[in-house]
């Protein structure tokens, strides 16, 4: 089976005339675009020649005019998990998605749910929870949201795919 990618820019309209491009991060590490890193698209693998974050701007490896470029324009790039492993650090308590992507949500011993994704709105990410068949069984609600803030968010274990959380059964309950 084929390992699953994540799709973390989209490439925009040309910048100039030697090849530049703009690029729309979909990823919270810019640092992957650094010269000589690969990308797998639709155009097939592109190595990244030049990045410069400050413009929000790309050049790839063989397009180094604005008619070859314009060829790039709306072609998403995706990485898999071992790419983004070596490519992105994480710090103390930062987790990758795919990783929290799973995970059982609970509170005093008692599962509400599992993640099955993770949604960004604003500035926070919330947790889309697929609430445990014995809650639904409840009247409780098939889906809740819940904020990934220190508010609710006690500890990650990934070693168990858990999640302790406090106030998230109330959250539940007033979904």
């Amino acid at each position: 089976m084929a390992e699953k990618r994540f799709m973390i820019a989209q490439i925009g309209r040309t910048v100039g005339l030697r090849g530049d491009l703009k690029l729309h991060l979909h990823t919270d590490f810019p640092e992957q675009f650094k010269q000589g890193a690969r990308f797998a698209s639709s155009r097939g693998e592109l190595e990244v020649a030049s990045y410069n974050a400050a413009r929000g701007t790309v050049r790839f490896e063989g397009y180094d005019s604005i008619d070859k470029a314009k060829a790039l324009t709306n072609v998403k790039l995706y990485v898999d998990e071992a790419q983004t492993k070596a490519s992105c650090t994480l710090e103390e308590g930062e987790y990758f998605w795919f990783d929290i992507i799973g995970c059982d949500i609970v509170e005093k011993n008692e599962c509400l749910g599992r993640v099955k994704e993770i949604q960004r709105m604003a500035d926070v990410d919330y947790l889309s929870i697929e609430t445990a068949s014995s809650l639904r069984a409840e009247g409780l609600p098939k889906r809740f949201l819940l904020p990934y803030i220190e508010r609710y968010i006690l500890g990650v274990d990934l070693d168990n795919k858990r999640i302790e959380v406090r106030d998230a059964k109330a959250v539940l309950e007033a979904s």
